[in-house]
């Protein structure tokens, strides 16, 4: 197994935040992507370097041109990482999520399963990436183009916020909402951007790109537009966790860096 950890994004929200504070306490973030952030003892990519090394071959991370040389920088730690740029420099010239994740398995020619992760996301202590693996290769010896992603429950006022899962009693996947009202769906099953894909589906990501390819950016850009391109065409079930942090902004990131200090 293979990991890609999106890490190509501009982070422009949490940038402006930083740049907007008043307090003056975190300068020393600014011009930092958001999966180099300091988060407790290491960056906040680091995290997910140390919970995968064992279980996984090689972790590749894909960034943009910006950002290239400080992740290289990063990487010269760790000799199973490989860093690929998508050749952008600016947020209005991003590729998408999507788009560099093909551009990972085609540069690197990947013929395995992959996991693939968002960089601005870590998960708690109940989190563990051998069990979620060995869940994954348990439904592989069922159906051998299945594909498993982590879902937790969330309140009513933030399925807003995220993709919801439904799904059905053996845990497969129905269909995924994008940010629904809490009257539009029963399930509040948040899905992270954490994706265990079989290599049958990353065949599907010419085929997604492609009937996409006149679509706006948005519609090509949240990895969660692909699975639910995906659930319509393979099986996909569900993994579940006690919950994420997501780093978007700068109170989010000051929660998760708080949570992760206290864990030291």
């Amino acid at each position: 197994m293979k990991a890609v950890i999106l890490a190509a994004g501009y982070g422009t929200r949490l940038q402006r935040d930083v740049e907007n504070d008043q307090s003056g306490s975190f300068k020393h973030l600014i011009g930092i992507a958001k999966p180099l952030l300091p988060v407790g003892h290491c960056a906040l990519i680091t995290h997910w370097v140390h919970a995968l090394t064992s279980t996984v071959e090689t972790i590749y991370v894909v960034t943009n041109a910006l950002y290239q040389k400080s992740f290289e920088e990063w990487a010269l730690k760790f000799p199973n990482v490989k860093v690929l740029s998508d050749g952008t420099w600016r947020n209005e010239e991003r590729l998408g999520a999507v788009a560099c994740l093909q551009l990972v398995v085609k540069y690197f020619a990947i013929n395995d399963h992959v996991v693939v992760i968002g960089g601005d996301t870590l998960f708690k202590e109940d989190f563990s990436f051998t069990g979620v693996k060995e869940r994954f290769l348990d439904l592989q010896t069922k159906l051998a183009n299945s594909c498993l992603v982590l879902s937790y429950q969330c309140k009513d006022e933030e399925t807003q916020k995220y993709g919801i899962l439904e799904v059905n009693e053996d845990l497969k996947v129905l269909c995924m909402k994008e940010k629904p009202l809490p009257s539009d769906t029963k399930s509040r099953m948040a899905c992270p951007c954490f994706y265990l894909l079989s290599l049958s589906s990353l065949t599907l990501l010419d085929s997604f790109l492609e009937e996409k390819r006149e679509a706006p950016i948005e519609e090509r850009d949240a990895p969660g537009n692909f699975l639910s391109w995906l659930i319509q065409r393979q099986p996909v079930y569900i993994h579940q966790i006690s919950g994420r942090f997501d780093v978007g902004n700068l109170p989010s990131y000051i929660e998760c860096d708080m949570h992760f200090r206290k864990k030291r």
